[in-house]
Parts: C-alpha cells; sequence; structure tokens
C-alpha cells in the first residue's frame, strides 16, 4: 500500500524486532526506523545494517529536519503502539507539510473512527481532524490470528494521502481549528451554542444561527473550518 518510489525517504515507526523492517529495506533505498527501546534498536542495527536506526520517542521526533535534510517529503509506515495511536496520528498532523503519506496498523475501532461520515456515532475529534489535513482511506482489516501473542482486539491497516490539497485553507489556523473541534465534541450531546461556550466568552464572537442549534457531530469536516476562522476573525 505504500506508494514511495524505490529511492523515497520511507520512516518506519517502532521497528521492534524488525519483521517490516527487512521487507522495507528490500524495496527502499532509504529506510529509517524511529524505536524508543534501546535493545531493539541493536536488532535492528544487527540485521538490517543498510537501515538508519534513530533511538528516539516518536512524539517528540523531528520529522522537519529528516524531510530537510533528505530533500524530500517522507512516507511513514508501521504498526502503531496502539495506547497512543491518537497522539502519533496527531503528532504527523502537525509536519503534515513535510509528509507524503503514511500507511499504518491501529485499532480496528480507531480506523473507523479515523473515515467515518458525519452524523454517525464514530464521527468524532479524529474524523473531523485527520480528514481535514489528509485523504484517510481504510484499507484492510487484520486478524487477531496473525500475531503472535494473539491480542485481544482487532486491527486495521490505514493509509493518510498528504500529497493532495488538504481542506484546510491556507488562512485557517490548525491549532485554533483543532481546539474549536475539540471543545464542540467534548461534549457532542449539546449544541455547539452551548458546547462552544468556553471559547465564545474567551473571544468575545459568537457562534453563528447557521450552525448554533446544530451538534458536532452533524457538521462536516470543511465546516469546522469555516467556523473556527469565522470564530477567530469575527466574520
Amino acid at each position: 500500500a505504500l506508494r514511495a518510489a524505490s529511492d523515497d525517504p520511507v520512516v518506519e515507526i517502532g521497528p521492534g524486532a524488525g519483521a517490516l523492517t527487512g521487507i522495507l529495506a528490500e524495496k527502499f533505498s532509504r529506510v529509517a526506523a524511529i524505536e524508543v527501546d534501546p535493545r531493539a534498536v541493536e536488532l535492528v542495527e544487527v540485521n538490517h545494517p543498510g537501515v538508519t536506526v534513530l533511538l528516539a520517542d516518536v512524539l517528540t521526533f523531528d520529522y522537519r529536519d529528516m524531510a530537510k535534510r533528505t530533500g524530500s517529503s517522507l512516507h511513514i509506515i508501521g504498526n502503531l503502539p496502539y495506547n497512543i495511536t491518537s497522539q502519533i496520528l496527531f503528532s504527523l498532523l502537525d509536519v503534515a507539510d513535510v509528509l507524503d503519506e503514511a500507511v499504518v496498523m491501529m485499532q480496528y475501532e480507531v480506523a473507523q473512527r479515523i473515515v467515518a461520515e458525519p452524523s454517525t456515532k464514530a464521527y468524532g475529534i479524529l474524523s473531523v481532524a485527520l480528514q481535514l489535513q489528509s485523504r484517510p482511506t481504510f484499507l484492510f482489516p487484520v486478524s487477531p490470528h496473525v500475531f503472535r501473542p494473539k491480542p485481544d482486539v482487532r486491527s486495521a491497516v490505514v493509509r493518510f494521502d498528504f500529497s493532495q490539497k488538504p481542506l484546510m485553507a491556507a488562512d485557517a489556523d490548525p491549532l485554533w481549528t483543532r481546539r474549536v473541534i475539540r471543545t464542540a465534541f467534548n461534549q457532542r450531546r449539546k449544541t455547539l451554542r452551548n458546547s462552544l461556550k468556553p471559547l465564545e466568552e474567551e473571544i468575545n464572537h459568537f457562534v453563528p444561527d447557521i450552525w448554533a442549534s446544530k451538534r458536532a457531530e452533524e457538521l462536516a469536516p470543511e465546516d469546522f473550518v469555516r467556523l473556527a476562522r469565522y470564530l477567530q476573525s469575527g466574520s
């Protein structure tokens, strides 16, 4: 599913013992792996000497610096740690402008939330944020039976295309827009008139009538950009 050319920079998140790393090294000439466990780093270095293994925390890793040094947008791949999947995905959004794509495995239910449509139960913060700054595609489910040891949850692989023009307009502040999204969904059963009241009081701009009586789950991702821009500028 990774669409990188053979000489594109490929970055694997969490190689572990290197099961995927070896396959990547056969297909791509510039593979780097980010690993927080020194033992795994040593193992991958020994077994895959052509791979650049970086001892680092994926949540604080400097993707911009790597993109600058490689002179190209990055292609991300990996089996994400399920307990910090959301944090990793948001960290990728923060550097979306230097990414070309990401193909990652995660818990099945999280994958469903990412590609969910408005006015559905699964639609939420992850859906809106990731659909605004990428084009996520649910690729395929992964059975628990292919893991050792067998987990208690199902998995799925999702591809994020960062190369297409995002719905997030150039004049919209991504961090402010994300804050509006989070605040709206934190009380998703309330209307936006009520759920966004803390932000209204802070900036002295108010949710326009066209959205005031709606709930967060009723707005499409692009609506949140328009709403965030209105709240920030008053127009």
